[in-house]
């Protein structure tokens, strides 16, 4: 989705991370771009890093087992990719359920 919101259409994108290569189709949808476009505001790009860093965060922090895609949107706020507006409400989603907890 980043890439085709700098090239202004779908283009292909090859998946360039083992965490977030679950997030990375290799194309976005011909029919998905003009929704994404007219409704998404922008796309953050965080690293594998800042997504593993997520993962242990969440299960420190609230014993969270999160799959690599599930946090992403909390790594992009855990590394300040995403700053919050003054008086703005975030809510970030998180789930686990492609992830194998004997692996985590």
């Amino acid at each position: 989705l980043h890439r085709a919101f700098e090239a202004g259409k779908p283009v292909d994108a090859p998946a360039e991370g083992i965490a977030a290569d679950s997030l990375a189709p290799k194309r976005v949808g011909e029919m998905m771009f003009p929704i994404a476009k007219a409704f998404v505001e922008r796309s953050i790009l965080v690293s594998d890093d800042d997504i593993v860093a997520a993962q242990k965060a969440l299960w420190d922090r609230a014993r969270i087992i999160a799959e690599p895609g599930g946090a992403a949107a909390f790594a992009a706020m855990l590394s300040g990719r995403y700053v919050p507006a003054p008086g703005e409400r975030v809510a970030v989603l998180v789930c686990g359920s492609n992830t194998n907890p004997a692996n985590f």
